[in-house]
């Protein structure tokens, strides 16, 4: 988990600079970083809050880099509709392919702080009902007794979801992971129709 934020944090940089945030570029990142810091800090061994106000900062720090990725990504949206979007397909196409990648990392935080109460409330057991239903639930011969899933299956959950755009073997049973789910399927969708045509037409 606290290499995916590294990854999210560091490939803000690699943005051009006219879809960053805030000026100058760095000063996101350096901040996304410091609130990484703080939460390495309040527990070493694991980014995964144990405390209230822990969680609220690990939740602001997935906020911030949503909200400097949802701007970028409509920013470039916008250049592309207007006719605009780089001078080239490579460019472009790195510029689509971060905003992508970011949004698969920042969705997957999401799942993983949000599915039954989060991290901490799952290992306690402290919410009947689950979010998202994984095959080892549905089958529960397939996997140890104390399953529990770990960051990584909420990354492929993410993933999936925004190469396929829609649920694979993951199903959203609560009403809000499914708006979490269009929302995330819908952002992946436009971002690459919108960036694959621009590239093919500046290929021609």
């Amino acid at each position: 988990m606290t290499a995916v934020m590294l990854a999210a944090i560091a490939l803000q940089l690699v943005l051009p600079h006219r879809l960053a945030l805030l000026r100058p570029v760095w000063a996101l990142p350096v901040l996304e970083f410091v609130l990484l810091l703080a939460l390495v800090a309040g527990n070493p061994r694991r980014v995964e809050p144990r405390t209230r106000r822990l969680r609220w900062l690990g939740l602001l720090l997935i906020g911030v880099i949503s909200l400097a990725n949802g701007w970028s990504a409509a920013r470039l949206v916008a250049d592309l509709l207007h006719g605009g979007g780089g001078q080239g397909a490579v460019p472009l196409l790195r510029a689509g392919g971060v905003i992508w990648f970011t949004n698969v990392i920042v969705f997957a935080l999401w799942y993983w702080e949000s599915d039954r109460g989060g991290p901490m409330a799952r290992v306690r057991g402290e919410r009947q009902y689950a979010d998202f239903l994984f095959v080892q639930m549905q089958s529960p011969e397939l996997a140890p007794a104390d399953w529990e899933p770990e960051f990584l299956d909420y990354l492929y959950l993410s993933f999936t979801n925004a190469t396929a755009f829609s649920p694979t073997d993951v199903m959203p049973l609560s009403r809000w992971a499914k708006m979490l789910m269009l929302l995330q399927s819908s952002v992946s969708l436009v971002t690459v129709v919108l960036v694959v045509a621009r590239a093919v037409n500046i290929l021609k």
